[in-house]
């Protein structure tokens, strides 16, 4: 015969003062989501609406942002390109140059300066397309910039609203502070913010500058 045991249950009773604190842990609950700021800016209509419109804006934000991104990237493969097609062109020239000026009559140097003219033409071309990428990119650049400063600004508004709720100012707007320069200071650092922007045009304009004597001396001094 198999033996069954009673099964005993033991109630252990709440005084009266533990059942006090377990209605009050419970109460406060609700109380504490309802006293959280999202829960304040969902019950406020005007609220709500900055917020969304706010986060609308910050999403337009990045899809600007990352399509001027990728136009940068773009414009540098193109400043690249530019930049091989310059000094191929030049290797091949130099090297028919010299090639031609081993074999050629002494007369060929009184018509140095026609290989000159034809270098230095094709050269400023190439500057010339080059500052013209250049000039799209810097442009880009600052557009960035502004929207990166004008994107940051409107995030630490955004999370400004979700921590105050109903309190925040809804009057208030966001305000980069990029835009609070000194003009005394941009005067000051815009000589060496041209040359630093356009460092590869001085560049090339140089190397195109030497290579016009470096005709002459091939044609004339071998």
């Amino acid at each position: 015969m198999a033996e069954v045991k009673d099964a005993h249950i033991v109630e252990i009773p709440l005084d009266e003062e533990h059942q006090k604190k377990l209605l009050c842990a419970m109460g406060t609950i609700p109380e504490a989501i309802q006293d959280h700021p999202l829960t304040e800016i969902s019950d406020s209509p005007g609220h709500l609406l900055l917020l969304k419109l706010w986060q609308r804006e910050e999403n337009l934000f990045g899809r600007r942002i990352a399509l001027k991104e990728t136009r940068m990237d773009s414009i540098r493969q193109e400043i690249f390109q530019l930049c091989t097609f310059f000094f191929i062109f030049h290797g091949f020239f130099l090297t028919i140059l010299f090639t031609s000026s081993v074999n050629s009559e002494e007369h060929a140097c009184k018509k140095w300066w026609i290989p000159s003219l034809l270098s230095v033409s094709t050269s400023l071309v190439f500057v010339l397309l080059a500052q013209v990428k250049l000039y799209s990119y810097w442009k880009v650049w600052r557009h960035l910039l502004r929207e990166k400063n004008d994107n940051r600004a409107l995030s630490r508004c955004i999370q400004e609203l979700r921590m105050k709720g109903t309190s925040f100012d809804l009057s208030k707007e966001p305000q980069s502070g990029k835009r609070m320069k000194s003009s005394s200071i941009e005067i000051r650092w815009k000589p060496i913010t041209w040359c630093f922007q356009n460092l590869l045009t001085i560049s090339l304009v140089c190397f195109t500058s030497l290579v016009f004597p470096t005709t002459k001396f091939i044609l004339c001094g071998l």
